[in-house]
């Protein structure tokens, strides 16, 4: 029976040989794991349906992994060569504890990959716990790689970090800081990975494309990109358009301004014409005859946004009067859009607004506008004739 003991035993009885067949040792390793174990895997990820294990081997390198089988012979059989030894024992070492450390965090890569491509997936984002994890994962690789080569306990050097705690704190401070955001996010559920969300204070509005442990990237509305520390997003104010999205409907709020030279009470011969506007039927049946063309007005526009099939009628339809000023006096929609997409949304504002301000003419009433070039000339050609 082959063991490494009988191994280690035939090579002590054959000091010229045993160096060459550890070198050949360690290329058949290198060939094994890289052509059968390595190509073997990225062959069984791609020959499954899944996709997870496509995305786990896409990260794992198994090519890149495939190096520790060669680097553990050397680490075993580094005593034939004995004025050697001790360096390529540390040298294999160093690098087979860094290949680990590498593939360990791309698999946090991958296991986050996996994550936001599931169908349920709410844009809780986990990122910022795995680069945390990551950054454990570098600390401990690096107090790893010291003791390899000083040769002292790691209990030993992380006490010694003790004393450097305060310089530690100080490089780790957007760290930490992004840390603590991170969890306050989450934990109050602030923003999460396909909000749109308005940053005032950076200039962002648009669509949250990733959120990582130290950065919340933004793409805008005009396709560029903002990058926020994670942090400062609970230094600042902003708005996060989630509820609009849920709600299924998005507010529309504007207003006309009329002419407040032209409001008046409704005539004899205007109220007869109005009544037979169907909309404006049951407005009539239960008001007197005495009524002001902006109160017809106002009915006929609160009636005609009630009959629109995208306006959404569980939600707020409200037409008011605002302060009348110097622009007149402003008559406001406030109503929701039964959709939330943009274009839409526009489509159906532009639409409602311009039933609006080509009608209001009808009620004998006059949209504000401040005088123009072509008004005065107007004036003038009057005067002058």
């Amino acid at each position: 029976m082959i063991t490494i003991a009988n191994i280690r035993l035939w090579m002590e009885t054959n000091p010229t040989l045993a160096p060459w067949v550890v070198v050949g040792a360690i290329l058949l390793s290198l060939l094994i794991a890289r052509y059968v174990v390595g190509r073997g895997l990225m062959w069984l990820a791609r020959s499954t349906k899944n996709q997870w294990d496509d995305v786990l081997v896409k990260h794992m390198q198994p090519l890149r992994l495939s190096w520790v089988a060669p680097l553990a012979v050397l680490y075993l059989f580094a005593y034939l060569w004995p004025q050697y030894a001790r360096a390529l024992q540390s040298i294999s070492l160093f690098f087979i504890l860094w290949i680990l450390v590498l593939t360990l965090n791309a698999l946090l890569t991958a296991a986050n990959v996996i994550y936001e491509s599931r169908a349920n997936y709410s844009g809780v984002a986990i990122q910022g716990y795995l680069d945390l994890g990551k950054i454990l994962m570098i600390g401990v690789g690096v107090i790893l790689s010291i003791s390899v080569f000083t040769g002292r306990s790691p209990l030993l050097l992380l006490g010694g970090l003790g004393a450097l705690t305060a310089i530690l704190l100080l490089i780790f401070q957007d760290t930490i800081l992004g840390l603590v955001a991170s969890v306050q996010i989450a934990a109050n559920d602030l923003v999460k990975e396909g909000d749109w969300i308005e940053v005032p204070a950076f200039n962002a509005d648009g669509d949250v494309m990733n959120m990582s442990l130290h950065t919340v990237k933004i793409q805008n509305f005009d396709k560029t990109f903002t990058v926020i520390p994670t942090h400062k997003l609970l230094e600042v104010s902003f708005k996060n358009w989630r509820g609009m999205s849920q709600s299924g409907g998005r507010r529309i709020k504007r207003s006309i301004s009329l002419d407040i030279q032209s409001v008046r009470f409704c005539n004899d011969k205007e109220m007869t014409r109005l009544k037979q506007m169907d909309l404006l039927k049951d407005f009539f049946a239960n008001k007197p005859s005495q009524l002001t063309n902006v109160s017809v007005f106002m009915a006929y526009v609160e009636s005609y946004l009630r009959q629109r099939p995208d306006i959404k009628k569980d939600q707020t339809i409200m037409v008011r009067q605002l302060d009348p000023g110097p622009t007149g006096l402003p008559v406001e929609i406030y109503i929701f859009a039964s959709t939330t997409a943009w274009e839409e949304y526009e489509a159906i504002q532009a639409s409602i607004f311009d039933h609006l301000l080509a009608i209001v003419p009808e009620f004998g009433l006059r949209v504000f506008q401040n005088p123009t070039g072509g008004d005065f000339s107007s004036f003038i050609s009057q005067t002058d004739a």
